[in-house]
């Protein structure tokens, strides 16, 4: 059954078209990504599908009796102060309890029945004390049959899952970050369990268990799901359905987000081979008709009119369009540093009475790719200013190696001032640079024409993250500190980001909650543990999970006999073994993928200017008309064996 669908939806902001004919059809149960670049119009579909913007044309159908919740982008939190003529305090879980506002009024009136019919027992027989009795009796029937005796162990459930502890229960919203107030939005709309539920960005302010948690209970949701989000490792996950916008309109893929880039790349090449083979007849009929009005005569004029409307009829194939511009940059070096970058030794932080970390030691090598993993409240990004010099360790000592430069990304962007330009923002920092490698380095990161004058105080997120990025690109240096990098980046950027890294030649150490993008660069993930200072894993992201798992396996055996600890160890090791040659076999896909990805490239191109020639330079030279035909045969062949190949490969996927 539909759960919701749109027919040519679009919206325009006077002259402006921000979406054009999105049209689509999700079933319940159905959990469906939306895709597209910053900007693309992903957060002003939901607010269309909620009612909160009136389309200016086209239809939204929502079945009958669906609810529908909605988590914005950074959610502010509404407090509720009142729930009919009760109200409610301002405390985290007080204002859990305010998802469910029919239960908390039932239960203020079933206080007042209560507290009448002991008071007036003596009147036991009375029409006013029966009718009390009776509307008691009804409604706490129908509250125990609501879940009213559940619905506050699930409120408190739900808190403790998204990081609120018992600790957090009786404190003011007003006291929590915002993040946190993003956190209990998403508890709160969690625990409605509205029959079509809209999160935009929902991973925001989340650790990795966390998410993970997460992924697990919007998989097994029964009802509709409709996710923005940017973190690929989740939309994998969760989705069985992508919508991209792209260029203002809207396409539904089936499949997971993996599987919808598959399937994008297999539908693009194929509508540029039937373009290309389109534009090939359409020259030679064209030839042909040229051809046939040189020659004058009175059946050559009808032969020509002929193919003339046949080529009127013919339906023309749309050229593909490439992709939206997306950022292209890399890290410039500034020579080599001694092999020992970085010494961390019994370092210790906190505030106030609240400790962080102690003895937190480790050292990191030359070229290493080291990311700091651990719970939000760990101290990662405290981890971070620490070794910047922003903030002074307790105890311990942070030593740099010889001849280390360090570029720095801070994920909140403070190093930007609001009441600059976007081009003086970089102007400014790099004076001796000429307005024209200023300008060149901006437009890398997606500044034209008018963006380069925008205030810095006007720019979003994603905007404020890519100007970060131009700041960092133009200093020179041999180690990375990455304080969440891809907070706020779109999916292309972050893929430019990631290939940027990969070809630095230097030293990263980064904290990410971003687990793609920390299992393709991370060489080695450092796991603040509150109460244990650090452990340390080699590897990216899938293999600390196994490693993980392994440690845990080796805790919880250490009270049974040695044959069970060596029956467990064993079965660890061989999941540990199928793994590494799980992801052995799927590098060697990828690197198939990547060589069948550039030589169709290569052969397309090959073809085009075969084409170029065959209707240009060799159009009256037989022989060499021969020669090309015949090589563009051959290429041909091998691009349908190639077509074929990557078909393949989606099909396994």
């Amino acid at each position: 059954m539909i759960s919701i669908s749109t027919s040519n939806l679009a919206l325009c902001f006077g002259a402006d078209t921000i979406l054009e004919d999105v049209t689509f059809a999700v079933e319940d149960g159905d959990k469906v990504g939306i895709v597209g670049v910053n900007g693309s119009g992903k957060s002003t579909l939901f607010r269309l599908i909620k009612g909160e913007y009136t389309p200016s044309d086209g239809n939204i159908f929502i079945a009958k009796d669906k609810k529908v919740g909605l988590l914005e982008q950074d959610d502010a939190f509404n407090i509720t102060k009142k729930i009919g003529d009760a109200e409610i305090g301002d405390t985290v879980l007080e204002q859990m309890y305010a998802a469910f506002p029919d239960l908390f009024k039932a239960e203020a009136r079933l206080a007042v029945l209560e507290k009448y019919l002991h008071d007036n027992s003596e009147k036991s027989s009375s029409d006013e004390y029966l009718r009390a009795a009776e509307e008691y009796t009804n409604l706490n029937n129908l509250y125990i049959e609501n879940g009213g005796m559940q619905y506050k162990s699930r409120c408190v459930s739900l808190l403790d899952k998204l990081g609120f502890d018992e600790s957090f229960h009786a404190l003011p919203v007003s006291k929590l970050s915002g993040g946190q107030r993003t956190r209990l939005a998403l508890a709160r709309l969690l625990s409605q369990e509205p029959d079509i539920l809209m999160l935009d960005e929902p991973t925001n302010h989340l650790d990795i268990d966390t998410m993970v948690w997460l992924e697990n209970h919007l998989a097994s949701y029964k009802k509709t799901v409709l996710l923005v989000s940017h973190d690929r490792y989740f939309l994998d996950r969760i989705t069985n359905k992508i919508i991209e916008i792209e260029y203002k309109v809207g396409k539904l893929y089936n499949g997971n987000y993996t599987q919808y880039v598959n399937q994008k790349e297999f539908d693009r090449a194929a509508q540029e081979k039937q373009y290309k083979n389109q534009q090939k007849e359409i020259a030679r009929i064209e030839a042909y008709i040229a051809q046939q009005r040189a020659w004058n005569r009175e059946r050559n004029i009808i032969a020509a009119e002929s193919r003339e409307k046949a080529l009127a009829r013919m339906t023309k194939i749309e050229k593909p369009k490439n992709a939206p511009k997306s950022i292209k940059f890399s890290f410039t070096g500034s020579g080599e540093s001694g092999n020992d970058v970085l010494y961390v030794k019994d370092l210790k932080m906190g505030f106030g009475s609240r400790e962080l970390f102690s003895d937190l030691s480790f050292l990191v090598k030359k070229r290493e790719r080291v990311f700091i993993s651990g719970a939000n409240g760990c101290g990662k990004s405290t981890l971070i200013k620490l070794l910047m010099g922003i903030l002074t360790p307790l105890d311990g000592k942070i030593e740099y190696g010889y001849n280390v430069t360090v570029g720095y990304y801070d994920q909140e962007n403070q190093n930007l001032d609001p009441n600059k330009t976007v081009l003086d923002e970089l102007w400014d920092e790099y004076s001796t640079l000429t307005q024209t490698e200023i300008r060149n380095t901006l437009a890398m990161f997606l500044f034209r024409g008018d963006d380069i004058e925008k205030k810095v105080s006007v720019l979003s997120g994603g905007e404020r993250a890519r100007l970060t990025l131009a700041k960092l690109i133009l200093s020179k240096m041999n180690l990375l500190i990455l304080d969440e990098p891809t907070n706020h980046l779109d999916i292309n950027s972050r893929e430019a980001l990631e290939t940027a890294l990969l070809g630095f030649d230097g030293t990263i150490i980064a904290v990410s909650h971003d687990r793609y993008f920390t299992q393709k660069l991370a060489t080695r993930i450092i796991e603040i543990d509150n109460k244990n200072g650090c452990h340390d894993y080699l590897g990216g992201y899938d293999s600390y999970l196994i490693e993980k798992e392994r440690f845990k396996a080796q805790a919880e055996s250490s009270s049974v006999s040695s044959e069970s600890d060596n029956t467990e160890l064993t079965s660890t090791k061989e999941k540990y073994l199928a793994s590494r040659q799980d992801a052995a076999r799927l590098r060697k896909q990828q690197r198939r993928r990547q060589q069948i990805a550039d030589e169709i490239k290569k052969l397309e191109s090959e073809l085009t200017q075969i084409d170029e020639e065959l209707f240009g330079e060799a159009a009256t030279d037989y022989v060499r008309a021969a020669e090309l035909d015949e090589n563009k045969t051959k290429i041909e062949e091998r691009l349908m064996e190639l077509y074929g190949e990557e078909e393949s490969f989606s099909k396994i996927d």
